[in-house]
Parts: C-alpha cells; structure tokens; sequence
C-alpha cells in the first residue's frame, strides 16, 4: 500500500493549529498553579521543600483571589500530605478543595477537587465513595483534554474494580493507555502499563501458559520503557514495582525457572527501595529472594536475606512493625526447616511482640478510617447548611426590598393591589422559615446520629479486644502438638490433635457472639481442661459445680473464663512435684441483687508466691490476663461490679494454692 505525502499547505495549518494550541493551553495554567505542580513533582526527591514550594503557590492564588488556583493548590498540598501518611492534613486539605470546588464551575477546578476526594476514599477503605469521586473527576478531566490526569485516574479506578469485577477492570485498563498514548507523559504511561499488566497477571488464574507469555513480554517491554525514561518519571515507586512484577512473573513460570533473569529484577526493585525509601518494594523484593531460597533449600542464604532486612528496618528512623513481623515470621519457617528449634523460639518470641504491635495499630488504623469518614461527611454536610443559611439570609434580604418597592407601588397606583402583593410575600416568608426550620432539624438528626456512632464505635472496640483471644489460643495448643510430635508420642499427639480441633470450631463460633450460654462455656471450659489433662499426662483432677441459684439460661460474654484455668493449670498445678496430684475446683454462684455471675477458680497449686519466682526467670508476658483485664474494664462501664480477685489460699486452714473469684455481668 502506498501513502501519499501530506500537502505543504496542509501541514502548514497542522502546525498553526497545533501553535495556538499549545497558546491556549499555557494560558490555562497560571502561576500559581504551575508552582503547586512543580512543587508536587518534588514530593519523593525533597519533601520539605515540595511542601514549602506548594505553600508559596497557596499563599499566591490567595493574594490573587483565585479560588480556582486555591482548589488546585489545596488538591495538590492533600495527594502530597497522602504520600507523608498524615491522615489528618490530607483529610483537611481534600476537604477544603472538595467545598471551596463548589463555588467555580471551572471543569478542571471541579475535576482536581473530585480527584483528591477520590483519593482520600480510597485511603481510608471507603471503595463505593472513592469509585464515585473518581469516576467524576475522569469525565471532567476528559471534558478538558488532560490525558496524563486521565491515564492516572482511569489507572486507579481499574484498580479499584480489582477483582469484583473483570470486566471494568481491563475496560479502564484499556482507557488508561489510550490517554497516557494521547498525553506522551512518561509518568502517565508508567501508570497506565501497570493497570494493564495487572490486569493481565489477574487472567494468569486461568493457568493458560500463552497468558504468562503474554504478560512477561508485557513487563519486558515496560522494564525497558521505564529504564529509557526514568528521569521523566517521579513515581519511582512505580519502576520498582515493575521489576517486582517481573520477578513474581518468572517465579510462576515454567519449571526450571530463570533464576538469573529472577534475582537479577530483585536486585533492580531492592536498589530503587533503599535509594527512596520505599518500604513497600524493599519488603517485596527481600521476601520474594527469602522464599525463593527458601524452597530451593538454602536456608543460610534465606536466613541472611531475612536477618539483612530486619538490620536495615531497625536502622531507619521510625519502625514498622508490620515489616518485623514478616521478616520474623519468615525466620521462624527457616528455623522450623533446619530444626533448629533454639532459633524458632528466639524468632517466634520477637515475631509475637511486633505482630501485636502491628494488631494494636491496623486496629487504631481501622478506627481512625472510620473516624475521618464520618468527620469528613459531617464537614461537607455542615457546610452545606451554613450556605443554606446565608442563602435565606440573602433571600430574606432581596425580600425585603422588593416589599419596600411593592409598598411604594401600591401606594401609588392602588391599596388593593398592596394587600394581595403583601399576602403572597408574607407567604413566601413562612415558606423559608420552614425551610430553615427543617434545616435545624437536620443539624439535631446528625447530632442524634454522633452519639449512635460513638456506641457503635464502642462495640467495635469491644469486638476487637475479644478477637485478640484466638490468636492466644492457637499459639499454646500448636505448641503443645509440636512438642509431642518432637518427641514421637504419635498417637497422643493425634488424640490430642482431634480434641484441639473440636475446642478450636468451638471458640471460632464463639467468638462471633456478644455471649453465649452458661452450658455452652463450661462445655468449652471441659474441652480445654480435658486438652490440658492429656498434655500433663492426667497430672491433675478437676470438678465443675453449678449452684442451685445459677439460671440455666444465664448469658455471659464468650472467653472470660478460660485465660484464668489456663494460669491456674500452667503457673499453678503443672510445677507441683510428681508425687502430689493437683486438683481444680470451679463453682458458679449467682448474685441476682447485682446481676451478676460469679466464679470461683480454685487450685492446690504452688501457689502465688512460688508463682512468681519462677515467672522472674521467664520474661513471658501473658497476654490472655491482660486481655481479660481490659475487657472486664470496658465492661464496668455498664456494671460497676464487674472484675476479679487473685488470692492466696490459707496454708493453715484450706491447703496450698490459688482462688481466682470473677464477677461476670449476666
């Protein structure tokens, strides 16, 4: 086929147009705007002054009094406060572009303004709200032919349909390459090649090797563009992930794997991770290495890939626990492997300290999340109604002179024309009262719903708290199978493993509940008693009594008493001498004046005082006790009778031991 040449006049219109184009599109972006991007393309280099050079270009629109320069600015200063991880800031800044957006009918005002909303909803877990926000400001930005925002954003909603829903996922995919291919932006195409890969690595699951080929060229080809343009592209984190992308393909390819091709990515993703400080991407690339070594079998060099993680995240400034966490957790699998069981309780010890460091703060996270939405909303809403407000306000003004005006007419021409013009303004005026009134009305309906919000926040924490006993429970019970299993008691440990499931099913159902009844806890409690008599070799008895007063379908919260019989068996009957047989004693009383359920934990144990001496060698903290501890807490709220006793049996008068007494609100 042959193409004919373009006409010289042709062209010559092509590149006039494309002249004044580029006139009318440098006249769009004002100083102030131009010194916010500027600013923001410096947010991974030099944080500091990226934020200090956003700050000028605020302070500029607001002398100019520009508040179209004011929403840009405030949607920058938010995605940069993002990448700083301060929620606060970044919700505060989002929020002021989002309300400040509402007074301009600017497009891209509007479209920045949705972007930075969209982005703090993702933040926070909120997808239905970040989908629409975004979703907004992709036409808007459409509408105003800025296909490097629209590649990013278009990027970020196939992410967010991931995997609900295949289909959007590879259409915005799709879109988002089309506009990076329109916007010739390095970083935009960047961004764009990740969703699509991503969504190509989504259809690996098929486990079609034409997909893995596909994909791995796909990444090939992004490597090699990323490389050729990394000076145009800020994102650096996205490079990085591309190579970690690379890494993962060839780790689920076709066996013998490249393992030149495979380290050789991981080394690129650890380069980039250590020269911006990008955890995620360190902690992918020395994972990825550990696990590979890991199953090839060599554990010295897992192990020192591991150990070199740990020692670069504790020379950093600030601790991420969640990182530990993976890194120990990954240890303790090498230790287990090389049956160094030393090692797997020095790792295990550090692994269980930095995953409940890291429980404490997805929890404080989640609450947090919860928190900024329900403030952000009540913002916008509040706001709203001050602009209802002075809106009547104004109404009621301009009323006011156009009564004056009537007055004066009717008192020219006719006093019947006034009356009926006066009735229907007097009319129109109980009209925006009511209004007014109904907007008070709303402002007490979202006081009503803060106090309901709070409660609900309260029970969450309660919720949380309970969960924390399942982990407690698992880390004992498994302890105790892989001792029998080291030791060859095959068939015991069997049996044991049989009751540990059975207890286990138990717990799981009970710890969805708010309580359960008082047959179903000491079935529980029995079943656990039962694992722990055949663990210590039938070392111990134990009786259960119900008083006669005890209400048969008394209610209790799940897990209360347990953490106490399990001290009372560790601390208190499993050191006794193997010439004495312990006994545990538990009796339920009931208290109805107080509502209250108590129960007596008795043991002829060592005793508290012999106790605590062994426990000054042993720097385990229990856990289990400080849990209960805080539950009975928060439950004092309600009963100020809740709590309980630890004391001394009378050596004299009742024998050696321990009596733990709990009151349980019914």
């Amino acid at each position: 086929m042959n193409f004919q040449k373009p006409k010289k006049t042709t062209l010559f219109l092509g590149l006039l147009f494309a002249f004044f184009t580029a006139i009318v599109n440098a006249q769009q972006i004002s100083p102030a705007e131009k010194m916010a991007k500027d600013g923001y393309a410096k947010r991974f280099s030099d944080s500091t002054a990226s934020m200090k050079i956003q700050m000028q270009a605020l302070y500029l629109a607001r002398k100019n009094k520009k508040i179209d320069d004011e929403v840009i600015c405030y949607s920058f200063l938010a995605l940069t406060q993002r990448r700083l991880l301060h929620l606060d800031k970044f919700r505060n800044y989002a929020d002021t572009a989002y309300i400040l957006s509402q007074k301009t009918s600017n497009i891209r005002t509007k479209a920045y303004a949705a972007m930075a909303m969209g982005s703090l909803k993702s933040y926070i877990d909120d997808k239905p709200q970040a989908l629409d926000y975004l979703l907004t400001a992709y036409k808007l930005f459409a509408k105003s032919n800025a296909h490097d925002q629209c590649a990013k954003i278009a990027s970020d909603i196939s992410y967010l349909f991931s995997p609900a829903s295949p289909t959007k996922v590879e259409k915005y995919a799709r879109e988002a390459l089309f506009h990076a291919s329109k916007s010739g932006d390095a970083e935009s195409l960047l961004f764009a090649r990740l969703a699509f890969g991503s969504h190509l690595t989504d259809k690996l699951e098929t486990g079609l090797s034409t997909d893995w080929k596909t994909a791995l060229d796909f990444f090939k080809e992004t490597a090699v563009f990323a490389e050729q343009n990394s000076e145009h592209i800020v994102s650096k984190s996205n490079i990085g992930i591309v190579y970690i992308n690379l890494a993962d393909l060839y780790s689920k390819g076709p066996k013998p794997i490249d393992e030149t091709a495979f380290l050789k990515n991981l080394e690129k993703a650890t380069a980039i991770a250590k020269k911006y400080n990008i955890k995620i991407i360190y902690r992918s690339a020395i994972g990825l290495q550990g696990i590979y070594y890991t199953e090839k079998g060599d554990y010295v060099k897992a192990e020192i890939l591991f150990s070199e993680g740990i020692k670069y995240q504790l020379s950093l400034p600030y601790t991420d626990n969640y990182l530990l966490a993976t890194f120990y957790s990954a240890l303790k699998d090498v230790s287990a492997k090389r049956k160094d069981f030393n090692a797997y309780y020095s790792y295990d010890t550090l692994y269980t300290k930095y995953n409940q460091l890291k429980y404490n703060e997805a929890t404080q996270k989640l609450l947090q999340n919860a928190e900024v939405r329900y403030e952000s909303s009540k913002k916008i809403e509040r706001i709203k109604q001050l602009e209802l407000e002075n809106e009547l306000q104004q109404k009621n003004k301009l009323m006011g002179y156009a009564i004056a005006g009537i007055l004066l007419i009717g008192l020219i021409f006719m006093f019947r024309s006034y009356y009926y013009r006066q009735r229907y303004y007097q009319n129109r005026e109980d009209f925006l009262k009511q209004e007014q009134a109904n907007s008070e009305l709303k402002v007490q309906l979202m006081e009503k719903e803060t106090i309901e919000n709070l409660a609900a926040r309260l029970s969450l924490e309660r919720r949380l708290l309970r969960s924390q006993m399942d982990p407690h429970f698992i880390f004992n019970a498994l302890g105790n199978i892989q001792s029998m299993i080291l030791q060859q008691d095959t068939i015991p440990a069997v049996t044991y493993l049989n009751k540990f499931a059975k207890f286990t099913r138990k717990v799981l159902e009970q710890t969805r509940k708010e309580t359960i009844s008082l047959e179903e806890e000491i079935s529980t409690l029995q079943n656990y008693i039962e694992l722990q008599r055949l663990r210590l070799n039938n070392s111990f008895d134990y009786t259960i009594t119900c008083d006669e007063s005890v209400e048969n379908d008394s209610h209790i919260p799940p897990l209360l008493i347990q953490p106490f019989v399990e001290n009372a068996v560790e601390h208190g009957l499993k050191p006794l001498q193997n010439d004495t047989k312990g006994l545990l004693e538990i009796y339920f009383d009931q208290d109805n004046e107080n509502q209250n359920l108590i129960c007596t934990i008795k043991d002829n144990g060592i005793g508290l005082a012999a106790s605590r001496k062994l426990k000054l060698k042993d720097n385990h903290q229990s856990l289990s006790t400080i849990i209960t501890d805080e539950r009975l807490s928060r439950m004092q709220k309600e009963n100020p009778h809740a709590g309980f006793q630890v004391l001394e049996r009378d050596s004299t008068t009742d024998g050696h031991g321990c009596i733990v007494i709990l009151n349980i609100p019914i």
